[in-house]
């Protein structure tokens, strides 16, 4: 399976909702290094290859906490080509499970997202040019293992992500392009977030892109250290230490658990 999903029109052809299964990506089991109790690749909708992906983490882990016999009263340790995250589960309710996930440090570093220049790139103006019709965005540039350009505004609205998210995505300042969060916050404990994705687009949630929001709106003094994420798919709670190592806390649901046809397989590409 692994090989026949390297292919990236292979992986497109399956995320497509009309002729594939539908899906925002696809989580690929890999064999994890020492120290690792499991491993995962991250597959975009695009057949790219994500560093992380905090939704997805999440995700998998609860599929080898339900599937796998991994012990529930242990955190699960997953290699990531973005780093180390440690998943716990929190509480399994009938319909779905509450999961605790360490996503690692924060870093405000462009040589870590990576980035076309030094320092860090906090609320500095994104230059769109002709392309984005003149527009200037302030970003705060954040790595969580993979690359984030927050946004934030006195209000935000889907038109606008859509028409500038994919600008900033593939912005000259972001050799491996970046995903991009509009965010307006609403008091010291809560904001509200839309997101283009990197490799995906218009996305209801990322877990990744909560995390560097939050993270972006310590750096720059707009909230506390745990905020609740209000996105159109749902809320996340963020916490940032103060040595900038994030934990995410959200539920997930398993919707089917199956077997892809024989048919669709030999039609991939």
């Amino acid at each position: 399976m692994t090989e026949l999903l390297s292919v990236p029109a292979r992986i497109e052809r399956l995320c497509d909702r009309h002729i594939g299964l539908g899906s925002d990506g696809i989580l690929l089991p890999a064999a994890p290094p020492p120290g690792f109790a499991r491993a995962v690749r991250i597959l975009n909708p695009d057949g790219s290859e994500a560093e992380k992906s905090g939704n997805g983490v999440r995700i998998f882990a609860k599929h080898c906490f339900d599937h796998e016999g991994v012990p529930l009263d242990q955190p699960l340790r997953i290699h990531t080509l973005g780093g180390p995250v440690s998943a716990r589960v929190i509480v399994r309710e009938p319909h779905r499970s509450v999961l605790s996930v360490t996503m690692g440090r924060a870093s405000f570093r462009c040589e870590d997202l990576p980035m076309a220049a030094t320092g860090e790139w906090i609320e500095r103006d994104i230059d769109l040019g002709l392309g984005g019709g003149g527009r200037a965005f302030a970003a705060t540039c954040v790595s969580m293992g993979n690359p984030h350009a927050v946004i934030f505004a006195d209000a935000i609205d889907e038109n606008t992500v859509r028409t500038f998210g994919p600008l900033i995505e593939r912005h000259a300042l972001f050799p491996q392009r970046t995903n991009v969060q509009f965010v307006r916050v609403v008091n010291d404990q809560t904001v509200e977030a839309m997101i283009w994705e990197r490799g995906a687009g218009w996305t209801l949630s990322s877990g990744s892109s909560a995390c560097a929001v939050v993270a972006a709106c310590v750096r720059t003094g707009r909230t506390g250290r745990t905020v609740q994420v209000v996105m159109p798919g749902g809320d996340l709670q963020v916490t940032v230490a103060p040595d900038w190592e994030v934990e995410q806390v959200g539920w997930v649901q398993e919707l089917f658990h199956g077997t892809i046809a024989s048919d669709l397989l030999a039609a991939l590409p």
